[in-house]
């Protein structure tokens, strides 16, 4: 009987034994957190239109709402008139005269060079008349001055013409596509402020809170939407300094939460630099260490869409890590 008792007295001892040496999960109280995408625009205005609700989910470039946009479309359409008068300029410095321009010059070119060849043709009868002293000196002058005339005219045309078939001067060209890069940029802004006052969903997520209604007046850079992206879903919780200091980002937590069937992977992203003394909401008797280290955690998506925000939750660490030295 002695002997049956020393051999229970040792396998207690052994188990007692195992048990430090693999020592059980250590679990640590958090809550879940959210990062939240607050969307608002830079402009003033009424509300208009508010196109989403609490709760919905959204995808990337879904309109959220409208403020009351009718002067930013009046100023867009300004603009754009504007722009289409400014490239019509340009394009008019770089063409030259019109065609019926061109013509009518073509046609008083035509009527110089005949009234030319009819006062060099006088001319010349008249210097052969002149010759056979049959006029005056006066008169031959008079017909020479005539032809001298209108071979300056034609000459005058034929510039005119080779002018008007030219572009502008390089100056004015260049101006003038000044004017187009300005009209572009006056649009490019109206075309922002118009913008500004319908905003769509810049991430996909769940519809988190609305902070307007409709028909109210939003004060410039005041958010109407609230956005709760699922990447933006995180564990938060405190650790003993001692346990902090063997963890590492990327290391594996598991997190369990009433009702949920079984705990789910969380990956560590951030461990605060510095330490702080134990949130309220954290504090219990079973968790007595004043200064603690904040650790947060990611989770997968598929997991991420069953939390909430401000949900308490377990986490556990690897047993060689939370167990804390013995």
């Amino acid at each position: 009987m002695h002997r049956l008792t020393l051999l229970a007295a040792a396998l207690a001892l052994a188990v007692g034994l195992a048990g430090c040496d693999q020592p059980g999960p250590t679990t640590y109280q958090g809550y879940v957190e959210g990062d939240f995408v607050y969307v608002a625009g830079k402009l003033a205005g009424r509300l208009d239109a508010l196109l989403v609700s609490r709760g919905e989910r959204v995808a990337v470039g879904q309109p959220l709402y409208a403020l009351e946009h009718a002067y930013e479309a009046q100023g867009l359409a300004l603009a754009e008139a504007d722009l289409r008068q400014a490239e019509a300029t340009l394009d008019d410095k770089k063409k030259g005269l019109r065609p019926e321009e061109i013509d009518q010059i073509l046609a008083d070119l035509r009527r110089a060079e005949a009234s030319h060849e009819l006062s060099r043709l006088e001319y010349e009868r008249r210097v052969k008349l002149y010759a056979s002293a049959t006029i005056a000196k006066e008169e031959l002058d008079t017909v020479r001055t005539t032809n001298v005339r209108d071979k300056h005219q034609v000459k005058e045309l034929e510039a005119k013409l080779a002018t008007g078939r030219l572009p502008s001067r390089i100056d004015q060209i260049t101006a003038a596509a000044d004017a187009v890069d300005a009209a572009r940029a006056t649009v490019g802004q109206a075309r922002w402020n118009l913008d500004q006052m319908r905003q769509s969903a810049g991430v996909a997520g769940v519809v988190f809170d609305t902070l307007h209604y409709q028909g109210e007046w939003v004060a410039a850079g005041s958010p109407v939407v609230v956005l709760l992206p699922d990447a933006n879903i995180k564990a938060r919780f405190f650790l003993p300094e001692a346990v902090a200091g063997r963890l590492a980002v990327g290391s594996p937590v598991r997190v369990a939460w009433d009702g949920g069937a079984e705990p789910v992977a969380a990956t560590i992203r951030y461990i605060a630099p510095q330490v702080e003394y134990t949130p309220p909401v954290i504090y219990s008797q079973g968790f007595r260490e004043k200064l603690v280290i904040m650790v947060e955690a990611d989770f997968t998506p598929a997991d991420a869409v069953r939390l909430h925000p401000g949900q308490p939750i377990d986490v556990s660490l690897d047993p060689a890590v939370g167990a804390g030295p013995q």
